[in-house]
């Protein structure tokens, strides 16, 4: 299934729109992770741990979307956004969503 943040996919023509599509994952925050990385945070670096939770909820997040297109019929979301919030009282939670629009591409 073609996913893109474009509006159209080239060379293909939309062939039919089925709805607005979306996938939510909320991951939270371990307190080892949170101490590794506040001691990146201090030496300076990236946070590795922290990015391997954020890629794997993006994909969790957009593997969602893709199938709720496929159970409107589609093969193909065109025109999806991706957002990252930190949730929590003490932001100890991470969501990230994705939103697009379900097509058949002829």
């Amino acid at each position: 299934m073609i996913v893109t943040t474009t509006p159209t996919v080239q060379g293909r023509e939309i062939a039919a729109y089925h709805g607005i599509v979306t996938g939510e994952v909320i991951v939270g925050a371990n307190l080892f992770r949170d101490l590794f990385a506040s001691i990146t945070d201090l030496v300076g670096g990236r946070s590795g741990k922290y990015e391997e939770v954020l890629a794997r909820a993006r994909r969790e997040a957009i593997a969602e979307m893709k199938e709720e297109a496929m159970k409107l019929g589609g093969n193909a979301v065109v025109g999806v956004d991706l957002d990252y919030e930190v949730l929590g009282q003490n932001g100890s939670m991470l969501m990230v969503s994705c939103s697009g629009t379900a097509v058949t591409l002829g």
